[in-house]
């Protein structure tokens, strides 16, 4: 799985993890073996770094004009639940906090194996959201637009 096993590793290693370094690894992952590590006790840390660390990738030139919020459940957690998160874009700004706050332009519903697909851009959601795999309620023309509002480094 590479350098870190992320079913293993401690909070320290994986804040260390950088988002070309994870993009990388997650590259080299099949997708048992992330929904391996989704069913970890490391997938809240896993999904809540990704999140914090969006704001940090976001390209306020790209979504110009852009106001705003998103919805995001990660399903699949081994209780049964939902990991929520809520993105806003707002004042060439993009913030993510935990759980579902305020009213929802997109709601975007998907497995831990899409999310990854996702956010590192080894995935076409498009594609994902055609065959069901991912679920959006709203406005679709922001949910095509979201992976392009940010830059990615290569893994």
């Amino acid at each position: 799985m590479g350098e870190i096993d992320f079913r293993t590793a401690t909070p320290e290693q994986i804040a260390a993890v950088g988002p070309a370094e994870f993009v990388r690894i997650v590259e080299r992952m099949s997708d048992r073996q992330v929904d391996e590590v989704m069913a970890s006790a490391n997938r809240g840390l896993i999904i809540g770094t990704i999140f914090r660390r969006m704001p940090g990738l976001f390209r306020p030139d790209r979504a110009a004009g852009v106001e705003a919020t998103t919805h995001w459940s990660i399903t699949g957690r081994p209780d049964g639940g939902a990991d929520e998160w809520t993105v806003r874009f707002a004042d060439a700004r993009c913030t993510c906090l935990p759980g579902h706050e305020g009213q929802a332009a997109l709601s975007l519903t998907m497995a831990p194996v899409e999310f990854t697909k996702v956010v590192t851009k080894r995935g076409r959601p498009a594609v994902m959201f055609m065959t069901g795999r991912i679920k959006a309620k709203g406005d679709l023309h922001l949910a095509n637009r979201i992976p392009s509002f940010f830059d990615l480094p290569e893994g």
